[in-house]
């Protein structure tokens, strides 16, 4: 069962125990579980995080993949993900500078909410204190409206 990771149910139990030469149904596999105190670790279902129907304002691609950057400060990238804890999922938001690939800031939530980005972005530019002109691309469809 450890190499399962725990996701072998009863009727799986049962079917590996039969290829392995030992006939038994699936409630005699079931008790037998319990019994051990295996336990099923049941997966979690995909959660879809990306809602393309809305009616925030999309911006210009001013990058347009040339993501080679001649000076610090200049053009920041951001995007999330997301981490499965054993609680629940944690969701990151980072800012990058382009021109040294290093995190300027970042930022992290129980949710997934426009204040995770505008979190991590209102801090990086705090921090640095880059000059007017800087562009940010982000596919994150979150937005700061204070940044617009």
């Amino acid at each position: 069962m450890g190499e399962s990771n725990n996701t072998y149910g009863s009727r799986r139990i049962r079917k590996a125990l039969n290829a392995l030469g030992y006939p038994l149904g699936r409630w005699k596999a079931r008790s037998m579980m319990q019994e051990a105190g295996v336990q099923v670790r049941h997966r979690k279902k995909y959660k879809v995080t990306t809602n393309s129907n809305h009616k925030q304002p999309v911006f210009e691609n001013k990058v347009n993949r040339q993501f080679d950057v001649t000076s610090p400060n200049q053009v920041y990238a951001g995007d999330i993900t997301y981490i499965w804890t054993q609680e629940d999922w944690l969701y990151l938001a980072v800012v990058i500078d382009l021109f040294s690939r290093k995190v300027v800031n970042w930022s992290m939530s129980s949710r997934m909410k426009a204040r995770l980005v505008c979190d991590a972005l209102s801090m990086a530019i705090w921090l640095s204190r880059p000059p007017s002109g800087l562009i940010v691309h982000s596919d994150s469809k979150n937005t700061c409206t204070r940044f617009q």
